[in-house]
């Protein structure tokens, strides 16, 4: 009788080992389908109010849309880039900044797909412009500037602009390099603030596609009101309490979606698709809506 109780419990304990390994398999194996096939989907608004008394009262409510790293060809494909096209048109935003990676680096990038991404991003509308940057995947190569100038987006390329919203108010538009395939230009993307009888005190704003490039620019140029930034997509895969499980080179300082560096606001994107691997977690694609106001 006892040898039999043993075996039987011998029995028992292993059915048990087995039901919580095919628990933790099962539950294993949905969170990877959910990561690949439901995190990778839909689209989430992030919405930010900005304050600056700096801001000139003509922009007061001024709406901007700041989307970056697409990664076309990846998890994102025709589809889900006309929603987000959508999703912009329907906010109805006053000017529109890519921080840059439109297509993956390991994209076959064809004639067909050319032509989808210009048509798709040609329909996005701005009153007052839409502007991108390069991230380090548009270095592969020269179709970013084909498809971004026959969707007429201005390329910044260490270089400004200023954005009118009347005859007299503008606000500072700056753009930067990717600094993992190119040379960043501080000087010159800040020429602006080197010049007699201009208003240094503007509101402005800086595109870069690696938010840890942050800290050089504000060494030279701590007045920066806001920049925006890529590349890390919030890590991709995220963790309560922990945050991101991984980082990446450009983005180890600040991968989140927010700081503030001195008296600048960084929003760093989390973007709308994926790299090197095809999942995400507890964290959709999102783009960032950003309202701005003077008081």
């Amino acid at each position: 009788m006892e040898e039999k109780r043993v075996d039987r419990y011998k029995v028992n304990k292993f059915k048990v080992i087995l039901y919580i390994f095919l628990i933790l398999l099962i539950t294993l194996g949905l969170i990877v389908l959910w990561s690949r096939f439901i995190s990778t989907s839909g689209l989430k608004v992030k919405e930010y109010k900005i304050v600056n008394n700096t801001l000139p009262d003509s922009f007061y409510g001024f709406k901007i849309i700041h989307f970056s790293d697409v990664h076309y060809g990846k998890t994102t494909d025709k589809h889900a880039l006309k929603k987000i096209v959508d999703k912009i048109n329907l906010i109805n935003p006053d000017l529109v900044l890519f921080t840059g990676d439109l297509i993956d680096k390991d994209t076959d990038i064809t004639d067909k797909l050319i032509t989808e991404l210009t048509s798709l991003l040609n329909k996005i509308n701005a009153k007052n412009g839409k502007y991108a940057i390069k991230g380090n995947h548009d270095y592969s190569s020269d179709s970013f500037l084909e498809i971004m100038e026959n969707s007429d987006f201005t390329i910044l390329e260490n270089s400004y602009d200023l954005i009118y919203n009347d005859i007299n108010d503008y606000i500072y538009l700056g753009g930067l390099s990717s600094s993992i395939k190119s040379e960043l230009d501080f000087e010159k993307t800040l020429d602006y603030f080197k010049q007699e009888n201009v208003n240094k005190d503007i509101f402005s704003i800086i595109m870069m596609h690696e938010p840890d490039n942050i800290d050089e620019l504000l060494n030279i140029n701590d007045n920066v009101s806001m920049v925006l930034s890529g590349h890390s997509h919030g890590g991709q895969i995220r963790l309560p309490i922990i945050g991101p499980l991984g980082k990446i080179n450009g983005a180890i300082k600040y991968p989140n979606e927010y700081y503030k560096v001195n008296n600048t606001k960084l929003y760093v994107s989390s973007g709308i698709g994926t790299t090197t691997y095809p999942f995400r977690f507890m964290n959709k694609p999102s783009i960032n809506f950003y309202r701005l106001y003077n008081k």
